[in-house]
């Protein structure tokens, strides 16, 4: 069973979202707020296994949020996942909360099914992100060269076997792809994922991905 909070300002949308959520028969919804910050505290003492945040996510409260609830424990537990919905037209402002640490975008208006299946793959790990935010977050990696020039040299510090999963991985790859296109197994293709991650400092495989751009190891198609 997977463990939902559900962050929005907007008490309909709040109340919509819970309701969605828990009509699915293998997610749970452990509890709701309106306030992002709140979302922080409360992921804190009911250990949920996803927090879907539907508001505010671009400014400091949000994103301060973010930060909170997937930044590193002392006792090393493993942290919730943050899903966020981003409003039409607002994609840009992706690329702030994704630094923040969150590990999954999806459209506001996105389907029910859309949702909870985002939810779900969130929750194994895996990266969320619709092809329009993909293209606004390239959009905006495109415009960070110093960052670019910092990547390259962290991009040294990857085995060849690791930048060839994390290639994979930038092109929308699952492990199980991987593991067959790369003949090796899924739970390798995991390990090098976590040793990955480890190596660039970053929290979640949508951080990787655009690792792989800001490094220049994967180039955007004109």
């Amino acid at each position: 069973m997977t463990s939902v909070l559900v962050v929005h300002d907007q008490t309909l949308q709040r109340l919509g979202l819970r309701m969605l959520l828990a009509a699915e028969p293998d997610l749970t919804v452990v509890g709701e707020t309106a306030s992002p910050l709140d979302a922080a505290r409360m992921s804190t003492e009911l250990q949920p296994d996803v927090v879907v945040m539907g508001s505010r996510v671009a400014v400091a409260e949000g994103l301060d949020a973010i930060r909170r609830i997937t930044g590193p424990t002392l006792s090393g537990e493993r942290r919730p996942r943050v899903l966020v919905l981003v409003p039409a037209g607002c994609e840009a402002h992706s690329y702030a909360a994704l630094r923040a640490g969150a590990g999954g975008f999806l459209l506001q208006d996105a389907t029910p099914e859309e949702l909870a299946a985002a939810v779900r793959v969130v929750a194994a790990g895996d990266a969320v992100i619709t092809p329009g935010l993909t293209r606004a977050l390239i959009d905006t990696v495109r415009q960070q060269p110093v960052r670019r020039l910092t990547r390259e040299t962290e991009l040294h510090a990857l085995t060849e076997r690791e930048r060839d999963i994390l290639t994979a991985v930038a092109s929308g790859w699952s492990n199980a792809e991987i593991g067959e296109r790369l003949c090796i197994a899924p739970t390798t293709v995991k390990s090098h994922v976590s040793h990955i991650l480890a190596k660039i400092g970053a929290r979640a495989r949508v951080q990787a991905v655009v690792f792989a751009y800001e490094s220049g190891l994967v180039h955007p198609a004109a």
